[in-house]
């Protein structure tokens, strides 16, 4: 049994700005400090983007310090994530501008983060190199076990008029890709600032909740922000029969 906790949007900013850097990390603070104290062993802690709020290197600083667990952590970049500085502060790499995909092989499945930022923009596409680098590692990876593919935009309406206009397209090309490969058990992805769960390519996606805030339903008051509502978590369960299970929680603080 596999077991992954999923949260997203953390937006780090730089300590002494006045526009939330401090509440944000004690946020994500608040978050971490939940995942450590737990009792039993996560195989991976994913947050899918956005992890810094201006993709300064000061803020990767602040970002390495702040996901620091007893578990994997795996991280994927988002719309205000920038590649550069993300891959020196956070991966240990050379400052670059391509796309930063990764294969993580995990006890019982492969899980593949994608990048699907597009620089200078807030909405998200998966580019050619992407897609053809997603085709390759999941033909590649171990053909016996389930794949999970993660990264920011949902590929999907949300039915959330702040997050909608600016979501992943180009999601035809995703579906042919995923098509290819029967072995994908799910998506995961951030970018919505709440949690949700829906359909894309006859495969589940699931939306990690924004630990920084969270985007309401026009039914809840018009569809804007909410900064009042608890940080929130997913907690996926991939069982040996390859179905998915995935638990919500919120982190009140005690």
């Amino acid at each position: 049994m596999l077991t992954i906790a999923h949260f997203s949007d953390i937006h780090i900013g730089q300590e002494q700005r006045r526009d939330g850097g401090a509440r944000a990390y004690r946020r994500a603070e608040q978050v971490m400090a939940y995942l450590n104290a737990l009792p039993g062993p996560l195989d991976a802690v994913l947050v899918t983007g956005d992890l810094a709020d201006h993709g300064l290197p000061q803020e990767y600083e602040r970002v390495a310090k702040v996901l620091v667990s007893r578990h994997p952590v795996l991280t994927c970049p988002g719309n205000h994530d920038r590649r550069a500085p993300y891959r020196e502060g956070l991966l240990g790499e050379a400052p670059a501008d391509g796309p930063v995909n990764r294969l993580h092989p995990l006890p019982g499945a492969d899980l593949l983060l994608v990048d699907s930022s597009i620089p200078g923009r807030a909405d998200g596409l998966l580019d050619e190199e992407t897609l053809a680098w997603l085709d390759a590692a999941l033909a590649a990876g171990r053909p016996d076990l389930p794949a999970l593919v993660a990264f920011h935009h949902p590929p999907v309406v949300l039915h959330l008029p702040t997050v909608d206009p600016i979501r992943q397209f180009g999601e035809q090309r995703l579906a042919e890709v995923l098509g290819r490969h029967p072995r994908v058990a799910a998506l995961f992805c951030g970018h919505a600032h709440t949690g949700a769960a829906t359909v894309f390519a006859g495969l589940p996606v699931l939306v990690a909740p924004g630990v920084v805030s969270t985007v309401t339903l026009p039914c809840e008051g018009g569809g804007g922000i909410s900064f009042d509502q608890p940080p929130m978590l997913a907690l996926h369960v991939l069982d040996d029969g390859g179905r998915l299970t995935t638990h919500y929680r919120a982190v009140v603080p005690a």
